[in-house]
C-alpha cells in the first residue's frame, strides 16, 4: 500500500498587529476549491483570534497558553495528530501564530515528532510585517528579528501608511536580516494566494545555517516585559462612553500598547462591533450579526509594556452602566 501524501502546513506568522487574520481571512474567503484546517494561537487569557476569522467550511483550533514554542507545542503536535486519523478532511493546513512567537521552536515541531514528520510537511513561513512600525519592534523585539529570519516569503503590509522613502528603509532593513525571502508590497494583505501557499518554499538548509542547533535546542528568548491585559463584561457598554476613553487611552498611552482587539455589544444593537488597534492607530467597525445562541460579552484584550491593568479595568467597566 502506497504512504498517504504528505499534508503541506504553512505557518503564518507576524509581529503583533501586522495583519495575519486579515491574511487568514483572505485565504478563507477566496474561491479555491481547497480545504483547510486552521489553528491559531493566542497570547492572553482569553480568545479574540478565533472569533474574529470569518465563517467557513473550515474547523478552527484555538490554543491561549500565549506561546506555541513552549507549553503549546505538545497541544500542537496532538492536534495535527488528530488530524491526520481524519479521512478525507482537508487538503493542507495553516497555523496562524501569536505575534510574540519566536517562530524556530514552531518549525522545529515539523522535525522533532517522529509521526508528525512522517504525516505532515512544513511548506513555508509566511511573515507579515506592519511597515509603519516594523523599524521600532526589530529595536525592541528578538521575536520580531526572528519572524523575519525565518521567514520564506514576507508581505510588507500597511504600504499605505509610509512614504515610498520609508517603505524602501523598511525593504533595506529586512533584505539586510533575510536575503532570500520572497518580499511582496501589500494593502490589507491582497496577494495571488499561490505566493503565499503550498510553494514547497522552506529550506532546511538555509535555516540550519541561521541556527545550526536548530533541531537539537529546545530553549529561546522572550520578551518578558510584554504582558496582557483581558477584560469581559457580560453588561452592553455605551458607544458614548467606550469609544472616547479608547481614543484618550490610546493618544495618551499608545506607544506602550502594541496591540488591542475586542469583539464588543453595544445595547439595542444587533452587530457585534469589532475594535483593533497598534499604539495610536485604532480601526472600529460593525462585523456581523450576533447569533442567536451568541452570549453577548464583551471582549477587549491589551497587549503591550507598562499596563496598569487596574486602571484599564476601571476604565473598561466605567463603560459597562446599563441604561436607564
Amino acid at each position: 500500500m502506497a504512504p498517504a501524501p504528505s499534508i503541506p502546513v504553512t505557518v503564518l506568522t507576524g509581529y503583533l498587529g501586522a495583519g495575519k487574520t486579515t491574511l487568514l481571512n483572505r485565504i478563507l474567503s477566496e474561491n479555491h476549491g481547497r480545504k483547510y484546517a486552521v489553528i491559531v494561537n493566542e497570547f492572553g487569557e482569553i480568545g479574540i483570534d478565533n472569533d474574529l476569522v470569518v465563517d467557513a467550511d473550515e474547523e478552527v483550533f484555538e490554543m491561549n497558553n500565549g506561546c506555541i514554542c513552549c507549553t503549546v507545542r505538545g497541544d500542537l503536535i496532538r492536534i495535527i495528530e488528530g488530524l491526520m486519523k481524519r479521512k478525507g478532511g482537508f487538503d493542507a493546513i495553516i497555523i496562524e501564530t501569536t505575534g510574540l512567537a519566536d517562530p524556530a521552536p514552531v518549525a522545529q515541531t515539523f522535525f522533532v515528532d517522529e509521526e508528525v514528520r512522517a504525516r505532515v510537511n512544513l511548506d513555508a513561513i509566511v511573515t507579515v510585517v506592519d511597515c509603519r512600525h516594523v523599524l521600532a519592534r526589530l529595536a525592541d523585539s528578538h521575536e520580531a528579528e526572528e519572524q523575519i529570519a525565518f521567514a520564506d516569503v514576507i508581505l510588507l503590509n500597511k504600504t499605505d501608511l509610509v512614504t515610498g522613502e520609508q517603505l524602501q528603509e523598511v525593504r533595506r532593513r529586512i533584505q539586510a536580516i533575510n536575503s532570500q525571502a520572497r518580499l511582496h508590497e501589500t494593502l490589507n494583505c491582497v496577494v495571488p494566494l499561490p505566493e503565499v501557499l503550498e510553494r514547497g518554499a522552506f529550506d532546511l538548509d538555509r535555516i540550519l545555517k541561521i541556527e545550526p542547533n536548530f533541531l537539537s535546542e529546545d530553549d529561546h528568548e522572550h520578551d518578558d516585559s510584554v504582558a496582557s491585559v483581558s477584560l469581559t463584561s457580560d453588561v452592553p457598554l455605551r458607544p458614548e462612553r467606550f469609544i472616547p476613553w479608547l481614543q484618550q487611552l490610546t493618544m495618551e498611552r499608545g506607544q506602550d500598547i502594541l496591540r488591542l482587539k475586542g469583539i464588543l455589544a453595544f445595547p439595542a444593537e444587533e452587530q457585534r462591533y469589532v475594535v483593533q488597534g497598534v499604539h495610536m492607530l485604532i480601526q472600529g467597525t460593525y462585523q456581523r450579526d450576533w447569533k442567536p445562541d451568541e452570549p453577548r460579552t464583551s471582549r477587549l484584550v491589551f497587549i503591550g509594556r507598562n499596563l496598569d491593568a487596574a486602571a484599564l479595568r476601571q476604565g473598561f467597566e466605567a463603560c459597562a452602566v446599563p441604561v436607564s
